[in-house]
């Protein structure tokens, strides 16, 4: 798996990349081919490390603080290997064959105003590719995000739609309509 480091506010030495390394080579048997994005940022007495695996068009994404930053990288890569773990039978098409068959070294154990008018402040600017897929695979890459709405192209009817989480717990679908 092909890793990439990213520290902010903190060094990264050697021996905490070899570890995020061996870590994340553990995720090989999921995926044909991958690429991680680490990051680890320091805050005061605490670090958080958040980890971006890509593969074939999904992502998977988890971050975990901790007061140092291997407990972080524990946990995170925990969250991420739950999250392949529940969503298995769903993800079965997008992932290897035989990604879950028991191996002995398995994770498991392991808006500003001025005067009257506001003034809309946009701080930070994202493009990202559109995929085409249907509605179930968007809520599932959604939830492997951790996002809140997720923006796709719809391939029942070709158009760019947005899923999102509701406050009960369901989910929403917007579409657009031609006027």
């Amino acid at each position: 798996m092909n890793l990439t480091f990213s520290a902010r506010k903190t060094e990264l030495d050697a021996r905490f990349k070899e570890r995020a390394q061996k870590k994340l080579n553990k995720f090989d048997r999921f995926f044909d081919s991958a690429s991680a994005f680490a990051t680890v940022t320091r805050e005061r007495d605490r670090f958080t490390v958040e980890i971006t695996i890509s593969s074939g068009g999904m992502f998977y994404r988890s971050e975990n603080t901790a007061f140092d930053e291997y407990n972080a990288l524990e946990g995170a890569t925990n969250a991420i290997f739950r999250q392949i773990s529940k969503n298995k039978t769903k993800l079965a098409k997008k992932l290897r064959k035989d990604a879950f068959v028991p191996q002995p070294d398995d994770l498991s154990s392991e808006i500003e105003t001025v005067g009257d008018e506001e003034e809309y402040k946009i701080v930070k600017s994202k493009t990202f590719s559109v995929k085409p897929m249907t509605i179930d695979e968007a809520i599932l890459q959604m939830n492997m995000l951790e996002h809140e709405f997720f923006i796709f192209k719809n391939s029942g009817t070709n158009e760019t739609s947005v899923v999102y989480k509701r406050k009960d717990g369901d989910y929403g679908l917007l579409e657009p309509e031609v006027l």
